[in-house]
């Protein structure tokens, strides 16, 4: 990045934050906005509201008041960064992600903190976590929105809730049910999301998943290895109306007696001939600077328990095997069961994209950098983050000479790569294999594709399918705003 780029990033910035001008009523609080924003871009080391003021040339106790106390609407501006995303940066291919983050606090007044799981250290810790929502499309990424996960020792304290500021109306949550909100909020602001995916904490709420599905949200998500499901569904019956009495109850659906049990995702993986008899098949997710991420696959159609445990479905099971690790993730998805391994595949492992938000966000904006007491403090400072990263997003996309998404959508390639010597094979043909899958995982070294191979068509008729390797776009973190 050079000086004229630098200077150039001046009248960019002051362009982007116009367009927040109606989050404000009054020009006095307006001002503060920019001395956040740049602080946040700036390279000072810590982002906090002293530092960020002082470098200003800002009191200290106005910048912490405009977080507190003074009033403008951060809810309008968190639907302008919505609005910002859907209209600039669609793409047929988005992926949302939904994921959560923590960092440590002393402390027990900080909103929400208590000794819980954070994942910034890898260990139980005083901390908070909050539940955010990631848009990746193409080589853009960016955080959409988030919100606190309040725990059920502060829901039920209301008095300790007060001191921090925390409405009375604002209650324990689900982190799924946070996530459903996000979800509700970025699509009534107008983002499309071709593809959700998440980790197996989401992916293990049924519920979570049925209301997906009911919004016609397609997902790949992760799913614990205990998630149960059958290959062949049982026979549902219904159950005839009592004859006797005034109301006479209408007819249930039931399963029929004796009828087989669900089983786990684990077991069927292992013992059932869909899956135990299936070939391995190898395909290579993106190449890293170690060399080619390759995974082993397998993939069958299950249905699931709906909330009556009858079942529901079909859907998509991937059983994806690390050849080098060992270790093994299981994959489910609602999507139309013609849809091609190579397109699950790369919703599957699209994850990575919100790791480097949080990475990118704590290490350039100061995400994690916020001090303070009060909930609206921290509700806000999530918002200006957000709109801090969105900036920083657009700028990297158009230094890399990027189109956004709008202008260049993507065709119907995939965006990984199957590996020359395996074949897409249907889920009938089930030639038997033993147990022991290491015996039959060809090395990364041996499964790179010929330069010439064909680009992939998503077509389920394409025989052998393929679908490009997913080379990450990576933000350059390098280029810091000297604001």
């Amino acid at each position: 990045m050079d000086a004229e780029q630098i200077r150039c990033l001046e009248p960019q910035l002051a362009d982007y934050l116009k367009r927040f001008d109606d989050c404000f009523a009054r020009r006095d609080t307006r001002a503060h906005f920019p001395v956040y924003v740049r602080g946040q871009l700036s390279e000072l080391p810590r982002k906090s509201v002293e530092p960020m003021a002082l470098a200003a040339g800002t009191a200290v106790r106005t910048l912490q008041e405009f977080l507190t106390h003074l009033s403008w609407d951060e809810d309008q501006m968190r639907r302008r960064v919505g609005e910002i995303v859907a209209l600039e940066h669609a793409d047929v291919d988005s992926i949302g992600i939904i994921d959560e983050t923590g960092w440590a606090k002393k402390g027990k007044e900080t909103p929400g903190v208590q000794r819980q799981w954070c994942g910034s250290v890898g260990k139980r810790e005083n901390s908070i976590v909050t539940v955010h929502l990631g848009y990746a499309a193409g080589g853009f990424r960016c955080l959409v929105d988030a919100d606190l996960f309040l725990p059920e020792s502060w829901s039920q304290d209301r008095k300790r809730c007060r001191r921090a500021g925390i409405p009375d109306d604002v209650a324990y949550r689900p982190k799924s049910e946070i996530a459903l909100e996000l979800h509700a909020r970025a699509v009534a602001q107008g983002i499309r999301f071709a593809w959700l995916t998440f980790d197996e904490w989401y992916g293990g709420k049924p519920q979570f998943l049925r209301t997906l599905t009911a919004r016609g949200q397609k997902f790949v998500g992760e799913i614990p290895k205990s998630f149960v499901a059958w290959i062949e569904p049982p026979r549902v019956t219904t159950r005839p109306p009592h004859r006797k009495g005034r109301d006479p109850k209408p007819p249930l659906p039931r399963l029929v007696s004796g009828a087989a049990k669900p089983q786990t995702v684990e077991r069927l993986a292992k013992s059932h001939a869909a899956l135990a008899a299936q070939p391995w098949q190898a395909w290579r997710i993106k190449d890293t600077e170690k060399g080619p991420l390759v995974w082993r696959v397998k993939q069958a159609l299950v249905y699931v328990k709906d909330e009556r445990g009858l079942p529901e479905g079909p859907y998509h099971l991937l059983v994806c095997y690390h050849p080098v690790t060992g270790e093994i993730k299981y994959f489910l998805s609602n999507a139309p069961a013609e849809t091609a391994i190579g397109k699950l595949l790369r919703v599957a492992f699209g994850r990575w994209p919100i790791e480097r938000c949080f990475e990118d966000g704590k290490g350039e904006i100061g995400l994690d950098h916020w001090e303070g007491r009060r909930w609206i403090g921290l509700k806000r400072h999530l918002i200006l983050t957000s709109v801090s990263y969105l900036f920083l997003a657009k700028t990297c996309q158009a230094l890399r000479g990027e189109k956004p998404g709008v202008d260049h959508l993507p065709g119907t390639h995939g965006d990984g790569c199957h590996h020359r010597g395996s074949r897409t094979q249907p889920a009938c043909a089930r030639p038997s294999v033993p147990e022991d899958c290491e015996t039959h995982c060809l090395s990364p070294e041996t499964q790179r594709p010929s330069p010439r191979q064909p680009q992939a068509s998503d077509d389920p008729q394409t025989s052998p399918q393929r679908i490009q390797a997913i080379r990450p776009a990576t933000m350059r973190r390098k280029h810091k705003l000297a604001l």
